[in-house]
C-alpha cells in the first residue's frame, strides 16, 4: 500500500512525516541519525495501525498501567493516582548511549569519592578543594556517620542521575540521586506496560532487554553480605510514601522481602524481622527511608518509621546498606558547584557530563556573579530546604518573579548567602509525543541508574525513565499534574547482535520454602480476607433483602415473630451497613446506601475500600490478575430493585472470583493460610450473627427460607426434607453440618487447619493458644444438637470466636499503631 500521495505521506501510515519542532536541532527524533529516525518512524507507525489509531492508543495504554496497579500519588494527594505513560518512547541510539554511559559511570565513581572522603579522612576539606560549609549545612551529612566505614567498602550501590538534552543535542546533568532511586521500578513497569500494548514494535527495532540490570542490582548487593545465601529486604515508610506502588514492585520483582521499620529489631549487632515463626536475620537493606529517620536513637528522635539502634548493626558489620546513611550530602545543589573541580582533582581529568553551571553564594566572588546576573539565573535553596525567599525549598526562575519577590530573594541572599546558589538556565530538546490523535513536540528530561554488579563495578541500566512535560516546563523533580513518563529505549543496529554469552553461574540449591511472612504482612492477609468476605456476605445480605421485600416493609410496631426484611434490615443496622429509621421504612430505600454509601461504614462500598487499602500494602504479594480484582470499583445501579439485585449479583460473583484467583497464584504457605484464616473467621463471624438475628428464639418459614438463602443452604434442605423449613433442621445445616461450606462448623474446621499449618514457635513444643481455642470450638460443635441451640448458647459461640480472631492477633500480629501520613513526601526527589 503506498504510503505517499500528490498530497505527502498518509499520516495513518507515518505519523511522524508531519512532526514539524520549531528547532529541528534541539529535538531528539529530528536531530537522530537516520537509521534510529527509521526506528521512530516504525514505531509511531506500529501504534498508529493499532485498532483506534493514535487517538485511541493512549487509552491501551492506560488500561494496561490500571491492571499492572501502576499508581502514584502528587504531594497532598489521599488517593493513589494512575501512572501516567507515553505510547511513544523516547529513542536513543547505541552510539550515543555508551558516551552517556561512560560519562554516568565516571559520574557515579566521583560521588563514591566524595562521600568516602566526607565520611572518611577529609582530605578535600583540609586541602580547601571543599568548604566545610557546603557539607555541614546540608540535612542529610550524618555526623554519626564520620569514621564508620560501610559494610564491604562502598557507600553507593545504586544511585539516580538526572540528564537533560540541550538544544545543540549536549548533555548535562541536573542532579544526583543517591538517597532514593525513585523511578527504577517504574522503568520496567513502564517497559511492560508499553510491552503489553504494541507488542512486537518494541523487539521489531532492537531496543536492548532490561532484565538483565535488576538481576545486577540483586547480585551486587547480595555479594557483600557475610553469609553465602543472604537474607535482603527493601526497607520502606510505609503505604503513604509517593512511590510506595514502585517499592512493592521491585521487592516482588526482584525477591525481596517488603519491610516496614516496626518489622525490624537490632539484637547484638544484627537486624532481625519480625515473621509469625519468630525473629529472622536480615542480612542486607536496600532502605528507601532518609538516613535522619532509620534510627530514632541515632538521628531523629521523633521518627516512627525506623528502627531503633539500627546504626549498631552498621557499626558491627552486621548490615549491608544501600547506600549507605549520609550519602545524600552529595545531593545538595552547593556540591554542583564544586564536582568539576573536583572530578580535576580526584582523577586528573574533566566531567564527562558537565553540571548545569552553578554558583554557590557562600563564596564572595560567585555571590558577586549571582547579583550582577541574577535576572538571567534560576535560584535555588544550595542544601534543598525551605529558606526565605524559597519557602517550598524549591528553585525559581528569577525572570519569572516579581519586582518584590526579586527584593525579597536578593535580602535574603545578603543575609544568609550560604544558603543559596545560582545556576545556569537550561534548556531542554523536545521529543515526540502523542498527543490526542497527533503527534507533538514537548520538553524532556531523562533519569538515568547505575548499581554495582558483584564485583563491584558500576554497571548502566540500558533505559531509563523519561518525564515529558505538559507545558515544556521542567524545573522540579516532582512528577506536574499533566506531565507524563515515557519508556527510554536504547536502539542497537539492525545489524547488532542480539545475544550474548552469559556469565558463568552457579545455580542456587533447590529449595520449596515460601520465604518470610513479616507480622504486618500476615496481619494484612488476615485483614484483606475479613474485608473482603464481609463485602461478600453484605452483598449476600441485601439480596436476600431485596428477594425478600415483598413480604412485608418495616414496621418497628410489630411483635413477635416478625418479617425477613425487619430482621435482615436489623442486621444491616448493627452491621453499620444501614440506618433504620421512619424515613427508611422499605427494602429498597435500605438496600441502595447499604451498598453504595461509603460513609456507612459496614456498606459495601466502604468495606471494599478498606479491603483496597490493605492490598496496598500487600502489593507485594499478590499476582497482576488479583490486583486486578481487587482494585475493580463497586459497580454503579439505579435505586430499582432489579439494578440494585444484578449488582448484588455481579459483586457475589466478582468475590468468588477473587477467591478462586487467590487459590490459583498463592502458593500454599503461612501468607495462604493467613488470608484463609481471615476469609473464615469473618464468614463464620457472618454466619452466627444471620442466624442469631434471623431466629432469635421464634422464626417464620420465611426468616428460615432467607437464612437459608444467605449460607447456600436451600438446595441442601430440599434434597433431606420434603418439608416446609423448620428450624431444628435449618440450624444443623447453617451452624452445625461440617461437611456443608456455608456452615458454621465448616468454617470453624477451616480456623483449625489454618492455625495447624502454620510454624510453631513455642520451645516447649505446646500448642499454641488460637489453635487450642479453634479446636474446643469445633469439639463444642461437633457435640451440640440443633434443638439446643438457643440464643444465649449462639451469643456464646460468637464470643468464642471473637476469642479466637483475638488470640491470633496477640500471638502474630505486632501490636502497635501505624505511623501518621503527613503527604509531605515528594515523588522524584
Amino acid at each position: 500500500m503506498a504510503t505517499q500521495d500528490l498530497f505527502g505521506p498518509d499520516p495513518a501510515m507515518d505519523p511522524l512525516a508531519w512532526y514539524t519542532p520549531d528547532n529541528p536541532g534541539a529535538d531528539l527524533f529530528a536531530s537522530s541519525p537516520p537509521d534510529i529516525a527509521k526506528a521512530w518512524q516504525a514505531f509511531a507507525a506500529g501504534i498508529a495501525a493499532l485498532p483506534g489509531g493514535l487517538g485511541e492508543v493512549q487509552g491501551w495504554v492506560d488500561r494496561h498501567v490500571q491492571d499492572l496497579g501502576l499508581a502514584f500519588r502528587l504531594t497532598g494527594d489521599v488517593e493513589e493516582r494512575a501512572w501516567p505513560l507515553s505510547p511513544l518512547p523516547v529513542v536513543i541510539g547505541a552510539e550515543e548511549w555508551q558516551t552517556l554511559s561512560n560519562g554516568l559511570i565516571q559520574r557515579a565513581d566521583l560521588l563514591e569519592a566524595v562521600v568516602a572522603d566526607i565520611y572518611g579522612p577529609q582530605k578535600l576539606i583540609t586541602d580547601s578543594h571543599l568548604p566545610a560549609a557546603a557539607i555541614s549545612g546540608s540535612a542529610d551529612f550524618a555526623r554519626r556517620m564520620v569514621g564508620l566505614p560501610p559494610t564491604g567498602g562502598r557507600h553507593l550501590k545504586v544511585c539516580a542521575i538526572d540528564l537533560a538534552r540541550g538544544p545543540t543535542g549536549e548533555w548535562r546533568v541536573l542532579a544526583d540521586r543517591v538517597r532514593l532511586p525513585i523511578g527504577i521500578g517504574y522503568v520496567r513497569e513502564n517497559r511492560l506496560a508499553l510491552l503489553r500494548t504494541t507488542g512486537p514494535l518494541l523487539g521489531e527495532m532492537n531496543a536492548r532487554r532490561l532484565l538483565d540490570f535488576y538481576n545486577t542490582i540483586r547480585d551486587g548487593i547480595a555479594a557483600t553480605c557475610q553469609r553465602a545465601d543472604p537474607r535482603i529486604a527493601l526497607l520502606t515508610p510505609g503505604r503513604f510514601t509517593q512511590s510506595y506502588p514502585e517499592q512493592a514492585h521491585l521487592a516482588r520483582h526482584l525477591g525481596f522481602s517488603l519491610v516496614e521499620g516496626r518489622d525490624l529489631v537490632e539484637r547484638e549487632g544484627k537486624i532481625y524481622v519480625r515473621t509469625i515463626a519468630g525473629l529472622k536475620r536480615i542480612d542486607a537493606l536496600w532502605r528507601w527511608i532518609n538516613t535522619r529517620d532509620i534510627d530514632p536513637l541515632a538521628f531523629d528522635a521523633r521518627s516512627e518509621i525506623g528502627v531503633p539502634n539500627l546504626l549498631n548493626a552498621c557499626a558491627t558489620g552486621g548490615l549491608v546498606m544501600a547506600n549507605w546513611p549520609g550519602a545524600g550530602v552529595v545531593e545538595a545543589r552547593v556540591m554542583s558547584a564544586f564536582l568539576p573541580a573536583l572530578c580535576k582533582t580526584l582523577f586528573d581529568q574533566p566531567l564527562a557530563l558537565p553540571n548545569a553551571a552553578t554558583w554557590w553564594c557562600g563564596q564572595p566572588t560567585e555571590r558577586a556573579h549571582v547579583r550582577q546576573n541574577f535576572a538571567n539565573l534560576v535560584i535555588g535553596p544550595a542544601f534543598r530546604l525551605p529558606v526565605a525567599g524559597l519557602p517550598d525549598g524549591r528553585s525559581k526562575v528569577v525572570a519569572n518573579l516579581t519586582d518584590d519577590e526579586c527584593e525579597t530573594l536578593l535580602n535574603a541572599i545578603e543575609r544568609r548567602p550560604m544558603d543559596y546558589v545560582g545556576q545556569e538556565i537550561v534548556d531542554i530538546s523536545t521529543t515526540p509525543t502523542v498527543v490526542g490523535n497527533r503527534i507533538e513536540p514537548r520538553g524532556f528530561t531523562l533519569r538515568a541508574f547505575l548499581a554495582r554488579d558483584a564485583d563491584g563495578m558500576w554497571q548502566v541500566l540500558p533505559g531509563g525513565f523519561a518525564r515529558i512535560s505538559a507545558d515544556n516546563e521542567l524545573r522540579t523533580a516532582l512528577m506536574g499534574e499533566n506531565d507524563l513518563s515515557a519508556d527510554l529505549c536504547i536502539v542497537d543496529p539492525a545489524h547488532a547482535q542480539r545475544t550474548a554469552t552469559p556469565p558463568p553461574m552457579q545455580p542456587p540449591a533447590v529449595r520449596r520454602q515460601q520465604g518470610l511472612l513479616p507480622s504486618q504482612a500476615a496481619d494484612n492477609l488476615f485483614w484483606l480476607g475479613r474485608y473482603s468476605e464481609r463485602a461478600n456476605q453484605t452483598a449476600r445480605l441485601i439480596r436476600v433483602l431485596l428477594d425478600s421485600g415483598n413480604v412485608a416493609a418495616i414496621d418497628p410496631k410489630l411483635e413477635g415473630i416478625s418479617s425477613p426484611v425487619r430482621r435482615i434490615s436489623g442486621l444491616l443496622d448493627r452491621l453499620g451497613a444501614a440506618s433504620v429509621s421512619e424515613e427508611q421504612r422499605g427494602p429498597l430505600e435500605l438496600a441502595e446506601p447499604a451498598l453504595n454509601d461509603a460513609s456507612l461504614p459496614g456498606s459495601v462500598a466502604s468495606l471494599a475500600i478498606s479491603g483496597r487499602k490493605v492490598s496496598l500494602l500487600l502489593r507485594d504479594r499478590l499476582s497482576h490478575d488479583a490486583w486486578r480484582i481487587l482494585n475493580r470499583p463497586v459497580p454503579t445501579c439505579g435505586q430499582d430493585a432489579e439494578s440494585l439485585s444484578a449488582a448484588c449479583d455481579i459483586l457475589i460473583e466478582r468475590y468468588a472470583a477473587q477467591t478462586q484467583m487467590m487459590a490459583d497464584t498463592m502458593g500454599r504457605g503461612p501468607a495462604w493460610h493467613f488470608l484463609q484464616m481471615g476469609t473464615a473467621v469473618e464468614r463464620a463471624n457472618m454466619i452466627l450473627q444471620s442466624a442469631m438475628a434471623m431466629v432469635p428464639g421464634k422464626a417464620s418459614a420465611e426468616d428460615l427460607a432467607a437464612l437459608l438463602d444467605l449460607v447456600e443452604g436451600q438446595a441442601a434442605y430440599r434434597s433431606r426434607y420434603l418439608a416446609m423449613p423448620f428450624i431444628a433442621p435449618v440450624l444443623d445445616i447453617v451452624l452445625l453440618d461440617p461437611a456443608q461450606p456455608g456452615s458454621l462448623a465448616f468454617q470453624a474446621d477451616r480456623i483449625a487447619e489454618h492455625l495447624s499449618a502454620l510454624p510453631p514457635m513455642r520451645e516447649d513444643g505446646m500448642t499454641e493458644p488460637a489453635l487450642i481455642a479453634a479446636r474446643q470450638l469445633v469439639a463444642q460443635l461437633e457435640g451440640l444438637e440443633a434443638d439446643s441451640l438457643d440464643p444465649d448458647r449462639l451469643d456464646d459461640l460468637l464470643s468464642r470466636l471473637r476469642g479466637i480472631s483475638e488470640a491470633i492477633s496477640e500471638r502474630y500480629f505486632l501490636q502497635v499503631a501505624p505511623p501518621e501520613d503527613d503527604g509531605k513526601a515528594p515523588l522524584l526527589g
